[in-house]
């Protein structure tokens, strides 16, 4: 999975002024990024097969649908207000839009990580073999939450390793190298390393902390208040493109066709990652998740972390720094400063057909 890199901690103050000067009033014209991973890849195949188009057309606005190659940046330019939606995990909502003043909502929670994030070793065979090593992996990123947690669960801590900040390009390439021989690391890197490296044995993987690693469509909350068919459009194209790529008929088939080939995968490869991802087919199971109270608990480690690894802005005096609010009304942190919502209320819509 695309992640966060460390490029993402530089503030982005020029754009701030941007952000904070989203009007709140009505238009019709929308922009939404989005980078390759296989919980992202339908809109892809929803903004090149007129599915995005239709919805928009709908509700009478436009909607522009944006691949960006660099992940990251796609937040950045959300964050700035040159986009009004983007693609991100829960951790990057919270510490880079939420924590740079942005009010951001969690409209759809897509999928989640079910194994698409992997601990590999070489020359060991347990999660506990992975002690007094170095660990190569993407600092200050989803990555690193998933080691902590993957530690967590063993007993463990990062006083019992050291971690080496290695990009997600060169995962690969540096697992190859003798000095290597531990990684944390997504898909599709996760599968390069395991298929190039005879001697790498998977240790852990996100199934075993299912529901953490969260990827979703957020979107700028003063636009969706003042804008809620751009929220209707938005939910509609997505699940009508997740019920054409289900399945095994004709259709299904060529709709993941397209998705493997923008992933720079094939079908076989593109399936592998999406049995690995929790992807929410249905308005009613992406609902129940998003309502779930264990959300309210993954967030809560989320960020503890985030505020441990200085994420939540320069000078943060606790993790109540920024508040987020939850679809039951339940908040964590300052209920004066909400910058992170959790709002399935446009996917009820589409659950009881109001859309």
């Amino acid at each position: 999975m695309l992640k966060k890199s460390l490029k993402a901690l530089l503030t982005v103050a020029t754009g701030l002024c941007m952000a904070a000067s989203v009007s709140a009033t009505e238009k019709q014209s929308f922009k939404v990024a989005w980078s390759i991973y296989a919980g992202w890849m339908p809109w892809a195949y929803a903004a090149d097969h007129g599915i995005v188009d239709k919805w928009a057309s709908k509700y009478g606005i436009d909607i522009e649908v944006v691949q960006f190659n660099d992940y990251i940046e796609s937040i950045n330019q959300f964050t700035v207000g040159a986009f009004d939606a983007a693609g991100m995990t829960n951790m990057d909502a919270l510490t880079i839009p939420a924590a740079s003043g942005v009010d951001t909502t969690a409209l759809i929670l897509g999928d989640y990580s079910n194994g698409n994030d992997g601990i590999v070793l070489k020359n060991g065979s347990s999660m506990e073999d992975i002690r007094g090593r170095q660990v190569n992996l993407v600092e200050l990123s989803v990555s690193h939450y998933f080691l902590a947690r993957a530690l967590e669960e063993y007993g463990m801590s990062e006083r019992d390793i050291r971690i080496v900040n290695t990009s997600d390009a060169d995962a690969v390439a540096s697992f190859q190298t003798p000095g290597v021989t531990a990684a944390a690391v997504w898909n599709p890197q996760l599968m390069l390393i395991k298929q190039q490296s005879p001697e790498a044995v998977q240790v852990f993987d996100s199934s075993q902390i299912p529901g953490e690693i969260i990827d979703m469509m957020a979107v700028n909350t003063q636009v969706l208040e003042a804008n809620p068919a751009f929220g209707k459009a938005l939910v509609g194209a997505w699940f009508e493109t997740l019920a054409l790529m289900s399945g095994d008929g004709e259709e299904a088939i060529k709709a993941r066709t397209f998705m493997a080939e923008r992933a720079g995968t094939d079908l076989a490869g593109y399936d592998a990652q999406l049995a690995e991802t929790m992807l929410f087919y249905t308005p009613a199971d992406t609902y129940a998740f998003s309502t779930d109270a264990a959300l309210r608990d993954t967030m809560e480690r989320v960020r503890l972390f985030s505020f441990d690894k200085g994420l939540l802005g320069n000078g943060a005096p606790s993790a109540d720094v920024i508040g987020m609010q939850f679809a039951d009304g339940s908040t964590l942190g300052d209920t004066s400063n909400i910058k992170l919502r959790f709002d399935p209320s446009f996917i009820r819509m589409a659950m009881e057909g109001e859309l």
